[in-house]
């Protein structure tokens, strides 16, 4: 029998969830474990186990597992970024210091805003002659003798991830070819990316420093994945289990193809919660839902319009802007593990620091010295003793103490992945722009050739976005004419959505058990094992509602109700 069963493991700052689902019968199963975070490849081999044991599976039962990581965003947090050099055009080794003219929280803020530090330090830029024009045509050649020097004087220091970004690469990428070659030639243990292949647009800073990005977290993630891959390889008999990257605008990448791009990672592991968020939403009934993803260490907000997650290239990680296209999430350093502090203004705060999976809260009692949410919700009776079906016990006691070429070579990687021609799928979007603005919209672009009418009609979409995202649209002006910016082609190798089951009706909900819980007063509460809830049901609040992942709080004044897939909707009750 063909191996049947699909596994997603999304490796957090302090929890390794894992979901499995057997294509056969429909069965889909879940289970989470802490993190490793010395070793986060621990963390995921033992969650693929646990999973496979829960669902009576073998790892030869798996057909593909995909992963969402944060190896990338937390080597990014967390200023891991040492040995990275930089070399761009003779003339501009001060782009980093010019940036953008962009300060936080406007311009009231701009006597007090400190600068970030800049991703690599002015000491390990380098240049090299040569010039492009704008259209790609040779104002100078390439100087070779110049090339050759940096590659010396990156090998000579040890510096061994090295970011490359020439003028005007994005409408020719013959320059930064050949320096690629002559750090092949005198620097071979180096780890190379160059902009035309990391960000092939315009503007310099912005393709600068996703460059470098990129180049930064290129080898940690080549060891990480390859690692899992020999671990993987090393539990199954046969030909080795199809592994899959998750990508921060929502597809997925293999395991060969994520070490040649490394930055579509940064946000893969939010990016999985906002894409699964928006399709249990939307078989639910909602179209239009506010999504939040609350973790150990953070929580990530996405906004969904219309059953997809939004998307955007303004994106950053940390500091650092990052204009791959991702899914537009918002994190903020709150979460179950975040540490409330007192501010020496005498103010309590909370996060972004994190207990993690290690140490973790107080009252997991291995550890941990500091208070963290969950060790107040474990204070006000909201979590149950024990988590995870009793895995981690809580120390209560203790409490009291985060286009065609495009198309062309969309289709050589699907192809390159195992999709064939006719299952390969593209989509083509603009970003657009009236002239003179600083920034784009983007919109779809039909398939097929680029008639006058095709235009006519992105154009129309233009307007309508134009005028739903700012409230005003030059539709009428002939005066304003509209610019196309960039070009982009998404391929899609269609992996088969399991089907979202319905439950069984239920007969009422029954309390399990009764505890005192404070909802602004100590009060008994009713507790629910959502397990044992069917469709139809309600439990009014104030209650609480546990499983073997998650515990909801349910407030005096609401009540939830079970829709037909298990789904919690959640309301203000009669007054």
């Amino acid at each position: 029998m063909p191996p049947a069963i699909r596994v997603g493991i999304d490796t957090g700052g302090t929890f390794t969830d894992v979901v499995a689902v057997d294509e056969r019968t429909g069965r889909l199963v879940t289970t989470k474990t802490p993190s490793t975070p010395a070793d986060p490849a621990q963390g995921f081999m033992t969650g693929l186990h646990r999973i496979l044991d829960r669902i009576g599976a073998g790892a030869d039962d798996v057909e593909a597992i995909s992963h969402g990581t944060t190896v990338a965003t937390n080597r990014l947090l967390e200023g891991k970024i040492d040995d990275l050099g930089f070399i761009t055009t003779e003339g501009y080794e001060h782009i980093l210091e010019i940036a953008r003219q962009s300060v936080p929280d406007g311009y009231g803020n701009s006597y007090f805003w400190v600068k970030p530090p800049r991703i690599v330090p002015a000491d390990r830029v380098r240049t090299v002659g040569g010039r492009l024009a704008f259209d790609g045509s040779e104002i100078r050649p390439f100087d070779e003798d110049d090339a050759v020097a940096a590659a010396r004087f990156f090998r000579d220091r040890g510096i061994s991830a090295i970011g490359v970004c020439f003028l005007h690469a994005y409408a020719d990428p013959r320059h930064e070819q050949r320096m690629r070659d002559v750090l092949a030639r005198e620097h071979p243990s180096a780890s190379v990316s160059i902009s035309s292949q990391v960000l092939r647009e315009y503007r310099e800073y912005e393709r600068s420093v996703t460059t470098l990005v990129d180049a930064a977290v290129k080898p940690a993630i080549a060891t990480y994945v390859r690692g899992i891959r020999d671990r993987l390889a090393g539990v199954t008999s046969g030909e080795s289990v199809a592994f899959y990257v998750m990508k921060s605008n929502g597809g997925v990448l293999s395991a060969d193809e994520v070490v040649d791009q490394p930055i579509s990672t940064v946000l893969s592991g939010p990016a999985a919660g906002a894409l699964g968020a928006a399709v249990i939403a939307d078989a639910a009934g909602f179209d239009r839902v506010l999504t939040l993803d609350g973790g150990g260490t953070s929580t990530d907000v996405t906004v969904v319009l219309d059953g997809k997650p939004a998307l955007t290239t303004e994106g950053s990680v940390g500091a650092y802007p990052s204009k791959i296209p991702m899914i537009d999430v918002v994190t903020v350093g709150s979460g179950g593990g975040s540490i409330a502090w007192i501010s020496p203004e005498r103010t309590l705060k909370v996060g972004p620091r994190s207990a993690g999976a290690d140490p973790g809260p107080m009252c997991y009692g291995t550890g941990g010295r500091e208070p963290t949410v969950t060790d107040a919700h474990v204070l006000l009776g909201r979590l149950p003793p024990g988590l995870l079906g009793g895995a981690i016990t809580l120390d209560v006691a203790a409490v009291a103490r985060i286009f065609d070429d495009l198309q062309a070579e969309a289709g050589a990687v699907l192809a390159r992945e195992g999709f064939d021609t006719a299952q390969q799928r593209f989509v083509r979007t603009a970003d657009l722009r009236y002239v003179g603005q600083a920034f784009e919209v983007r919109v779809d672009v039909p398939a097929g050739p680029l008639t006058p009418a095709a235009t006519n009609a992105v154009a129309a979409a233009f307007h309508d976005e134009h005028r739903t995202l700012y409230g005003y649209d030059f539709r009428n002006d002939q005066r304003q004419p509209v610019e196309w910016v960039n070009l982009r082609v998404t391929g899609v190798g269609p992996i088969r959505r399991p089907e979202i089951a319905e439950i069984a009706p239920g007969g009422g909900a029954e309390a399990s058990s009764l505890r005192p819980v404070y909802f602004d007063a100590w009060t008994d509460t009713a507790v629910f094992d959502r397990a044992a809830l069917g469709a139809g049901d309600v439990v009014p609040g104030p209650a609480v509602i546990e499983e073997f992942g998650s515990t909801l709080p349910l407030y005096p004044g609401f009540q939830a109700v079970v829709d037909r897939f298990g789904n919690l909707i959640i309301t203000r009750g009669p007054a």
